[in-house]
């Protein structure tokens, strides 16, 4: 069962909302919070929130085991024009981006839990 969770004009700049999304994806539910709580970037904030919600449109938000981030993408928002003052009276310009940060969230399938917990026992017996 899939899970989308979509957040919109969030006033980051795409180019540094990607850089926190590419830390989760394809990741377990579990580590991505984990990951997103401890980055110390301003956009792991609303991130977090979309994984938050997407957690929850699952209906499995008190126990979110066995979910992984399928995909996490952002689009291009409008962006605002705005003057700053300049030299000798000008004004120079400057843009405001925003985002639309997308997080889908999927079960993880059965092959991919036990895998998992095999290799951390013979990484700990090694």
């Amino acid at each position: 069962m899939e899970a989308i969770a979509i957040s919109k004009f969030a006033r980051f700049a795409p180019r540094r909302v990607n850089q926190v999304m590419q830390l989760i994806r394809n990741k377990p539910v579990e580590k991505a919070l984990e990951i997103l709580a401890f980055t110390p970037k301003v956009s792991a904030e609303p991130v977090l929130k979309t994984l938050k919600s997407a957690i929850a449109n699952t209906g499995r938000a008190k126990n979110p085991a066995g979910l992984k981030v399928k995909s996490a993408w952002i689009g291009n928002g409008p962006v605002l024009k705005r003057m700053r003052p300049g030299p000798m009276g000008r004004g120079m310009g400057y843009k405001r981006k925003m985002t639309h940060i997308t997080v889908v969230v999927c079960d993880m399938a059965p092959g991919e839990l036990k895998v998992k917990t095999a290799k951390k026992k013979e990484e700990a017996k090694a």
